[in-house]
């Protein structure tokens, strides 16, 4: 049977994960509950929102439905970044049954930037560094209770990003 090194390291990293896990399962340090949250890193990674050059698009894609402005979802960024490079940005919500995050920047090359899977139970809040081309909206879309809610803020960038 021949596999490729690719393979290989792929199923290394699974057999290592999987006995880390259970080792610190039996160990007490994690609760039994944790692995569906570590199940849910492994959901399907959505390629074509990824691949979306403008906002709606990707949005579309990723949820296949649009979000309404909402005072719940708040938003942490600079006015100003001095680096496009290396954008601070954090989101939070006050609102039920949130299962996604996702972050997009509207005059990016490719519009969403990231997007987080939220496990139940968990706080609700997402901080990342972004890639910004240039001055832009950036929107944070949470996915609470099936619906679709957002947060939207102007940052200027003065150096750097992604545009060249």
């Amino acid at each position: 049977m021949n596999i490729t090194t690719s393979e290989f390291f792929k199923a290394r990293r699974m057999v290592l994960k999987g006995a880390g896990v259970a080792a610190l399962i039996g160990l007490g340090v994690i609760p039994f509950d944790v692995p569906q949250a570590l199940a849910a890193a492994n959901d399907k990674y959505p390629e074509d929102a990824f691949k979306q050059k403008n906002e709606a698009d990707a949005i579309k894609a990723l949820y296949g439905k649009t979000a309404e402005p909402s005072d719940k979802v708040k938003m942490d960024a600079p006015e100003i970044a001095e680096n496009g490079a290396v954008v601070p940005i954090s989101a939070t919500t006050t609102l039920a049954d949130v299962t996604s995050i996702s972050f997009l920047v509207s005059e990016n090359p490719i519009s969403l930037v990231a997007s987080y899977r939220i496990p139940a139970g968990t706080l609700p809040t997402v901080s990342n560094r972004i890639k910004m081309a240039k001055t832009s909206n950036v929107t944070v879309i949470v996915e609470a209770g099936g619906k679709l809610y957002s947060a939207k803020k102007e940052i200027k960038v003065t150096v750097g990003g992604c545009g060249g």
